[in-house]
């Protein structure tokens, strides 16, 4: 079987652009890394069968420079810079001001208790917690503790 150097241009061309996702993207050792070498394996040997010694050299050279070209383009900062996400998280999660809220404050639940969930004091929503009670919603609550932004509540019987 002789293949033209076109055919293993693209057995090449194909097998580095399998080595790149297998190594950039695709996780762990899987097919595309090795259907990547195979490829690139049998278009050398093609070229050294099938057009001698002196083409078979220059494809080995070409691979080589090719492969040192890629993993420089494709590991340079600017490359992934503009493709990927750039957006700063901006959200917090359940930051308590002990000016707005303490121990002893009432309010109401806006949702189910179980042991978590959501509750309204002075007009505000905050994620609270039980020490294991399950609360109705709108079941007036009382603020036990604050302790590491965690709001600890128990129930209030009227």
């Amino acid at each position: 079987m002789t293949l033209s150097l076109s055919v293993i241009a693209i057995l090449i061309l194909v097998g580095l652009i399998l080595l790149l996702l297998e190594v950039l993207v695709i996780p762990g050792v899987g097919v595309a890394g090795i259907v990547g070498f195979g490829l690139i394996g049998v278009a050398v040997w093609q070229a050294f069968s099938s057009h001698g010694m002196g083409v078979g050299i220059r494809t080995v050279i070409i691979v080589v420079a090719l492969s040192v070209a890629l993993i420089y383009l494709s590991l340079k900062s600017k490359t992934w810079s503009r493709i990927s996400l750039n957006n700063n998280l901006t959200g917090k999660v359940n930051v308590v001001d002990e000016l707005e809220i303490k121990a002893g404050d009432r309010g109401v639940t806006v949702g189910r208790l179980a042991p978590m969930g959501k509750a309204e004091f002075n007009g505000k929503y905050y994620e609270v917690k039980t020490y294991g009670e399950y609360v109705d919603p709108n079941q007036p609550i009382e603020v036990i503790k604050i302790e590491f932004n965690s709001i600890y509540v128990k129930p209030v019987k009227l």
